[in-house]
């Protein structure tokens, strides 16, 4: 899990390198990486540090590719295994089954399907290390001896965010994780996402292309970069209108890739940001009236949904097994179908006046 990292205590010029290194990250480049310095790239992976501290790091022998460690200047390449070494053990990790209700939408014996609800996070990090959605599968398959929740090979075969609802696939076996794993790197599987964002479409569809990856000046945002630059990673994502509401709009979101905060950061970039999506500026009054009554009306919407009105409706994939199409769709949850019914009755009421 990608979480935060803790002061580095850097080892001056005149003192040995530890005994012994304690490895606290490790990413395995991609194979379609261009070439980018390793501060940089790790830079872009952890979210909670500094490129000056990463730098740092690697100074004091801490950043090491495939076992060996680098400067800050070393190119790393696809293939390569980056990992930060610490002079202290990592804290303990270790996932323990949690009792927690799951909406599961499928299972069998290679995998599951489940529908997340929003607010529950998906992977143990820093300040959400119980209570997650993969506590949960633990105590869901804790009498599975073949089922490890702490082995990497199998569970979570990709992530939405903790205040996204919606379709999540989880492989019970090291096969069907490598299978569907595949699927999704190959951009076979089909997901689309509902959303209500800020603004008026006049087009009934569009395409958004450019690059994500962290805001430099917000490292909890992703900020969206030219198409081909060497910033970020390149994104696609396909929008279809599916209801206007004068001052919002119903979206229908389809994935080409899928990226960290993919349709937030692209919705945001083309001047629609998710509406109560708070770290994307959703929770302004974007659009609509000056009036006090307006004022009351936004504010009764974003308790009704406060949370960044996002769901991720379908979800399909060929069956790791008998390569059958599978194909799932999850209704909106209560807070997104009353906040959609609120702003279709607003309309009505004005077109009435």
């Amino acid at each position: 899990m990608i979480d935060e990292v803790e002061d580095i205590e850097l080892i001056e010029d005149d003192e040995e390198q530890p005994a012994q290194l304690y490895e606290h990250y490790r990413f395995e480049v991609d194979r379609g990486q261009v070439p980018v310095r390793v501060d940089k790239y790790m830079f872009e992976k952890l979210q909670h540090s500094s490129r000056n501290r990463i730098q740092k790091a690697a100074d004091a022998g801490f950043v090491h590719v495939n076992d060996r460690p680098v400067k800050s200047n070393y190119k790393v390449r696809p293939g390569d295994v980056v990992t930060l070494m610490m002079d202290r053990p990592h804290y303990d990790t270790t996932i323990e089954p949690e009792n927690i209700p799951l909406d599961i939408i499928y299972e069998d014996d290679q995998l599951m399907v489940i529908n997340k609800s929003a607010g529950l996070v998906v992977h143990p990090g820093v300040g959400n290390f119980h209570g997650t959605l993969v506590n949960a599968i633990a105590w869901h398959l804790r009498s599975l001896p073949s089922y490890d929740p702490n082995d990497p090979s199998v569970g979570l075969v990709h992530r939405i965010d903790k205040d996204t609802s919606g379709l999540l696939v989880i492989a019970k076996t090291p096969e069907a994780k490598t299978e569907l794993g595949a699927q999704f790197f190959n951009k076979t599987t089909h997901r689309s996402y509902v959303a209500l964002v800020w603004g008026h479409f006049t087009e009934d569809s569009g395409r958004i292309e450019g690059n994500i990856g962290r805001d430099p000046k917000d490292r909890l945002r992703m900020a969206v970069f030219p198409p081909g630059s060497d910033t970020g990673k390149s994104a696609v994502t396909h929008y279809r209108v599916l209801e206007r509401f004068g001052y919002t709009t119903l979206v229908e979101c389809i994935l080409e890739t899928g990226r960290t905060h993919q349709i937030r950061a692209h919705m945001r970039h083309i001047g629609h940001p998710l509406f109560a999506d708070e770290r994307y500026g959703g929770t302004e009054i974007l659009r609509g009236e000056r009036t006090a009554s307006y004022r009351q009306y936004i504010a009764n919407c974003f308790k009704l949904c406060n949370r960044q009105a996002l769901h991720a409706r379908t979800l399909g994939f060929v069956h790791p097994v008998t390569k059958k199409q599978m194909d799932f769709t999850s209704e909106l949850p209560a807070d997104m179908e009353h906040l959609v019914s609120k702003w279709r009755n607003y309309m009505n009421s004005k077109n009435e006046q």
